[in-house]
């Protein structure tokens, strides 16, 4: 009975890097790969959430330190985020983050997509960080 406890105990511990880590990385990459969407909105979600719990987690350790199961309820709460059977990454953005995003975000008047050629705003800051024009590179 003791090398059924030891190994089970060694299960229950890989399970979660497991589940919270490899399989989304795993299912990222191929989400990337693929031309579908949905598959990147829920893995966008995922890493959205799974970034925000480990932060509450690692700011409130001690009171979780005094829940005895805390880590059994993370790992179920993990597999209902990552299991395409649920998708509760996806639903949770839906309901939760989305709308708080939407209430800061300001009203623009043009979209970036309202024209097939136009650039969005952020990418355009990015190359000009990255590439600076040659006016602002010959005055050095």
């Amino acid at each position: 009975m003791g090398h059924l406890w030891t190994l089970l105990t060694h299960a229950h511990s890989l399970a979660g890097p497991v589940l919270m880590l490899l399989y989304p990385l795993y299912a990222s990459v191929m989400a990337i790969e693929s031309p579908s969407k949905i598959d990147d909105e829920q893995w966008l979600a995922y890493w959205i959430l799974y970034s925000f719990l480990t932060l509450v987690e690692m700011a409130i350790q001690p009171l979780f330190e005094w829940i005895p199961i805390w880590y059994d309820v993370k790992l179920i709460l993990a597999a209902w985020l990552v299991l395409p059977q649920f998708q509760g990454a996806a639903f949770l953005y839906e309901r939760l983050v989305r709308e708080h995003i939407l209430k800061r975000q300001p009203k623009s008047k043009s979209s970036p997509t309202s024209s097939p050629n136009a650039e969005p705003k952020s990418r355009k800051k990015f190359v000009d960080f990255i590439i600076p024009k040659k006016e602002e590179h010959e005055a050095y």
